[in-house]
C-alpha cells in the first residue's frame, strides 16, 4: 500500500504505477552492480541521440542502425523472456537479475542490427545477391527484432509481420483475389536487412532523429516536476466552476499529453490527482476514470507533438512538419472543446458544483510557482512555429533550455530557503541523468514498433500495395464510405495489440493510398494528408477501446471502478472525436487545406468546437436540459451541418465559394433547439436537491 498524490492510501495507484513502467520500459530491478547497467546504457544512448542532432555526423543508415541496436540491447537485458514464471528454469522469468544468456542475446541483437553499418560498403556492393552471412545476420535480426517486439509490445505485431512474411513467400498458392508472385529469400533479405525499404525504413529514421528528442524532453519535464504543476495551474484555473476538477482533468491532461506519447503515463501523472477530487464532487467512480482516459487518449491528438506519428505522417507525405501541426489543430482542438463541454454536461446532469475557492491553490501564486517549467514549452513552440527550425533542432535547443531548469530549479529554491546550495545542485544532476535513463527506456518501445513495422511496410513495398488496393476495392464494392468504416474498424482492432505509432504505420501502409485512389475512381479528391490522419486518428481511439483499452484499465485501477465499464464510457465519449475524421475526409476545410485566411481559419475552428458539441449532446442526451427524443436528429442535422456547410450550400443552390453561408442553417436549427429546452431548463435548487 502506498500513498498517492491526495494522500490516500491506494493499492489501484501502485497498479496504475506497475501499468505505466511496464509501457515505458521498467521492466526488470536488477540488484547489486547489475542495476547500473540498463541505466548506464540507456545515458548512452541519449548521449548518442543528442551528439547526432548538434555535432556528431553519420550517414542516416549508421544512425538508424546504431538507434536500433540501443533499442535491442535494452531490451534483452530489461524484459525476460516471460512475464510471469512458467514452466521451466528461474531466469526465463527472473526479475532480479540479468540472466547470462540475455547478455548474450542482447549482444548479438545489438551485432545484427549494427551489421548493416559494420559491413555497409560489401552490402552496398551485393544488394540484391546477399552471401550466406548476410541471410544469417539478417535471419538473426528479423527473428531477434520480432522476438524483442514480443517481451516489450505484445505478440500482435509480431504475428502480423510474420503473417506478411510468409504471404510474401507463399503468395502465388494463394486464391485468385489475393494471389502474388511470391519472392525469394534474397529478395526478402535485401529489401528487409540491406536497403532502407524494410527495417531500416522512414519509420526507424523518424524514431532515430526526431522521436527520441522529443521523447527525452518530456521525460525531464516529467522528471523536473511540470506534470503535477500543470494539474495544480489547471485546478486553479477551473476547479471553481461547474464540474471544475472534470475541467482540470482535461487541460491538465492536455497539457501534459503536449509532449507525451503515453495514455497510461498520462493517466498514472494527472489521474491520480484529479481522478480522487472528480469522485469527492459527485463523479461516479466510472464517469470519472471515463473522463480522464478521454482527456489522456485525446492528449496524442494535440499538437505541436502528437506522440510520433506526426513527424513520421511528414515523412509520409512529404510536407514540412508544421503542415502536419497545421492540419491537425482544428480537429484536434475541437475535440477538446466537446469533452469539456461533456464534463459540463455531466455536471450538469448530475446537479454538481466546483470545488470551494478556499479548497483551491491561488492561480497567480500557482502560475508564478512554476513558470520555470512553461519557459522549455514556449521556447519550443517558438523554434518549431515562429523561428521554424526543424524538429530534431528545435528539441535540442528545448532539451538544453530544460535541462538549465533541470540544473537550477532546485538551487534556487534551496537560496530562498537559506538551505546549503551543494546538496540542491547534485539533485539536479542527479535529476538530469534519471532523465536521460528514463528517456532511453521510454524509447524502446517506440524504436521497436517502427522497425517493426517497417518489416511490414517492406512486404507492402514488395510489389503488393497495388494488390492490396485491388482488395480493399474489392471487399468495399468500391464504396468509399464503406471502405472508410472497414479501414476505422480494423485500425481499432489491430490498435488493441499496438502502439499508437505501430498501428499508424500499418494502416498508413496498408490503407491510406487506397482511400485516396479509390475516392479517386468517384472523382472524389481526397487529400493524402486527410487519408494519414484518418488512419492514426482510429490508432489512438483505439487505446481505451473495449475489451482491451490498457488506459481504460489504468484509470478504472485508480478510480476502483469496473475496467469494461469504463473503457465503454470512455469510448462513449470519445465518439466525438471518431465523428472528425469521416467530416474531414469529405470536408477538407477541416484540416485547413488550401486556406491561408486566419479569419476563414478561425470560423471554421468554432463552428467544428459547435458540431461537435451538438454531436455531444446528441450522444450525451443532454444540452441546457433532457433531450427528447426527437430533438436528437436535429442535433445531428446541426453536426452535420457545421462540419460541411458545402453539402447544404449546394442543396441551396449555391456555389462552392459560397460555402460557409450553410453555417447560418446549421446555426437556427442549433438556436431553435435552445429555445425549445429552455423552458425545461431544471432550476438550480432542484438540481442541487
Amino acid at each position: 500500500m502506498s500513498k498517492n498524490e491526495t494522500g490516500i492510501k491506494d493499492d489501484g495507484f501502485e497498479l496504475a504505477k506497475r501499468m505505466a513502467e511496464e509501457e515505458e520500459g521498467v521492466g526488470r530491478r536488477p540488484r547489486g552492480a547489475a542495476r547500473y547497467v540498463i541505466p548506464t546504457i540507456a545515458v548512452s544512448w541519449s548521449f548518442f541521440q543528442l551528439s547526432i542532432a548538434s555535432w556528431l555526423i553519420l550517414d542516416s543508415t549508421f544512425i538508424r542502425a546504431i538507434h536500433l541496436a540501443f533499442a535491442l540491447l535494452i531490451v534483452f537485458l530489461n524484459y525476460p523472456l516471460f512475464k510471469e514464471k512458467r514452466l521451466g528454469p528461474d531466469f526465463l522469468s527472473t526479475t532480479t537479475r540479468i540472466p547470462i544468456t540475455d547478455y548474450i542475446i542482447g549482444i548479438i541483437a545489438a551485432f545484427s542490427a549494427l551489421y548493416i553499418a559494420i559491413d555497409y560498403a560489401g552490402l552496398t556492393m551485393r544488394y540484391g545477391s546477399p552471401i550466406m552471412r548476410d541471410i544469417i545476420f539478417g535471419a538473426l535480426l528479423v527473428i531477434l527484432l520480432l522476438e524483442a517486439s514480443r517481451r516489450v509490445i505484445g505478440p500482435a505485431l509480431p504475428i502480423i509481420a510474420i503473417g506478411f512474411t510468409l504471404y510474401s513467400f507463399l503468395g502465388p498458392y494463394m486464391p485468385d483475389l489475393i494471389a502474388f508472385k511470391g519472392i525469394s529469400l534474397n529478395r526478402y533479405m535485401g529489401q528487409m536487412t540491406m536497403s532502407t525499404e524494410g527495417i531500416y525504413g522512414i519509420p526507424l529514421d523518424v524514431s532515430a532523429t526526431i522521436v527520441f528528442l522529443f521523447v527525452l524532453f518530456g521525460a525531464m519535464l516529467d522528471k523536473a516536476g511540470a506534470g503535477h504543476y500543470f494539474i495544480q495551474l489547471a485546478l486553479s484555473l477551473l476547479g471553481g466552476f461547474k464540474g471544475g476538477p472534470a475541467k482540470a482533468a482535461i487541460m491538465g491532461s492536455g497539457l501534459t499529453g503536449l509532449v507525451s506519447g503515453s495514455s497510461i503515463a498520462n493517466i498514472v501523472t494527472t489521474g491520480t490527482f484529479t481522478i480522487p477530487l472528480m469522485k469527492k464532487v459527485g463523479y461516479p467512480p466510472t464517469k470519472a476514470a471515463a473522463i480522464e482516459v478521454a482527456a489522456s487518449t485525446d492528449g496524442q491528438l494535440a499538437p505541436p507533438i502528437m506522440g510520433a506519428a506526426a513527424f513520421i505522417i511528414a515523412e509520409y507525405v512529404n510536407v514540412p512538419y508544421i503542415d502536419v501541426v497545421k492540419a491537425a489543430a482544428v480537429p484536434a482542438f475541437a475535440s477538446y472543446a466537446a469533452l469539456f463541454f461533456i464534463s459540463h454536461i455531466e455536471a450538469s446532469k448530475l446537479g454538481l458544483r466546483g470545488m470551494p475557492r478556499n479548497e483551491l491553490p491561488l492561480f497567480i501564486k500557482t502560475l508564478l510557482g512554476g513558470v520555470h517549467y512553461l519557459l522549455p514549452l514556449l521556447f519550443l513552440l517558438y523554434e518549431l512555429v515562429i523561428v521554424r527550425h526543424s524538429p530534431e533542432l528545435a528539441a535540442f535547443n528545448a532539451i538544453l533550455v530544460m535541462a538549465l531548469v533541470m540544473l537550477f530549479q532546485n538551487p534556487v529554491k534551496a537560496y530562498m530557503k537559506k538551505e546549503p546550495l551543494g546538496p540542491a545542485f547534485r539533485q539536479g544532476v542527479i535529476d538530469i541523468f534519471s532523465a536521460l535513463a528514463s528517456g532511453g527506456r521510454n524509447m524502446v518501445s517506440v524504436a521497436l514498433a517502427t522497425a517493426a513495422a517497417g518489416i511490414i511496410v517492406g512486404v507492402v513495398a514488395l510489389g503488393l500495395g497495388g494488390l492490396i488496393t485491388q482488395i480493399i476495392d474489392t471487399i468495399s464494392g468500391g464504396n468509399i464510405f464503406l471502405m472508410l468504416v472497414i479501414t476505422a474498424i480494423a485500425s481499432l482492432v489491430i490498435g488493441m495489440g499496438l502502439p499508437t505509432t505501430a498501428t499508424y504505420i500499418v494502416m498508413a501502409s496498408l490503407t491510406a493510398p487506397a482511400i485516396v485512389t479509390i475516392a479517386g475512381f468517384q472523382d472524389f479528391a481526397v487529400p493524402l494528408m486527410a487519408a494519414h490522419l484518418f488512419c492514426f486518428y482510429f490508432g489512438i481511439l483505439a487505446d481505451d477501446t473495449p475489451p482491451v483499452g490498457l488506459a481504460a484499465y489504468a484509470a478504472a485501477a485508480i478510480a476502483k471502478s469496473p475496467p469494461i465499464a469504463t473503457g465503454l464510457q470512455g469510448f462513449m465519449y470519445d465518439i466525438r472525436t471518431a465523428i472528425l475524421p469521416f467530416m474531414f475526409i469529405f470536408n477538407s476545410d477541416l484540416i485547413l487545406h488550401n486556406i491561408t485566411s486566419w479569419p476563414q481559419g478561425i470560423l471554421i475552428f468554432v463552428m467544428a468546437c459547435l458540431g461537435n458539441f451538438a454531436f455531444a449532446s446528441a450522444t450525451q442526451g443532454w444540452f441546457v436540459a433532457k433531450n427528447k427524443f426527437y430533438e436528437i436528429p436535429l442535433f445531428l442535422c446541426v453536426t452535420f451541418i457545421l462540419m460541411r456547410p458545402d453539402s447544404v450550400a449546394s442543396l441551396i443552390g449555391l456555389p462552392y465559394e459560397q460555402r460557409y453561408w450553410g453555417y447560418a442553417v446549421g446555426l437556427a436549427i442549433y438556436g431553435l433547439i435552445y429555445l425549445m429546452q429552455r423552458p425545461r431548463m431544471p432550476k438550480p435548487e432542484a438540481v442541487a436537491a
